[in-house]
């Protein structure tokens, strides 16, 4: 799906206020050169957004996803560097995907917002596919941790994901 100029700044509106309502704060200002992706920075369990560099509004969702499903004890020192840093990074790598699919099929965007050509090393396609068939890389981790239960059957019998608390306690 292609975003015109508005649909993109009304998108972007949405997953913002999305963000805050549900306790990862956002803020705004440059960063420069100091984020791993270009326009967002995690700092102190928050997101710093430049909306200058910024170069895909989506991937707010999956950096909100890293900072979602970390216990929330290790929210308020958690950065992008921290996050590398994590002994269960991939499995936290994986449950972000999915809470930010999550919350794409609760704010009723599409998952081509967040899973844009140019990112996930090229799997953005797959991971799409995969969702589309029920197939929720990472759903059952979030459920694991108390913060997913099965959805129920939507259009065309597929099951979409049901968040039952957005931060991991």
């Amino acid at each position: 799906m292609e975003y015109n100029e508005q649909d993109q700044i009304a998108t972007f509106d949405k997953c913002v206020a999305f963000l805050n309502e549900v306790g990862i704060q956002t803020s705004f200002r440059s960063i420069g050169e100091e984020s791993f992706l270009p326009g967002l920075l995690i700092e102190n369990g928050n997101i710093v957004i430049d909306k200058d560099s910024l170069q895909h509004p989506g991937d707010i969702l999956h950096e909100a996803g890293h900072i979602a499903v970390v216990p929330s004890v290790d929210r308020p020192r958690l950065t992008a560097e921290t996050i590398i840093k994590r002994k269960d990074r991939e499995a936290e790598e994986v449950m972000a995907i999915a809470w930010s699919y999550a919350a794409c099929m609760h704010l009723g965007i599409d998952p081509a917002y967040v899973f844009h050509i140019d990112g996930y090393r090229g799997g953005s396609h797959d991971i799409m596919e995969s969702c589309g068939k029920n197939e929720y890389i990472g759903m059952f981790m979030l459920q694991s941790v108390g913060m997913a239960k099965a959805g129920k059957k939507g259009r065309g019998g597929i099951s979409n994901p049901h968040i039952t608390n957005w931060l991991r306690r």
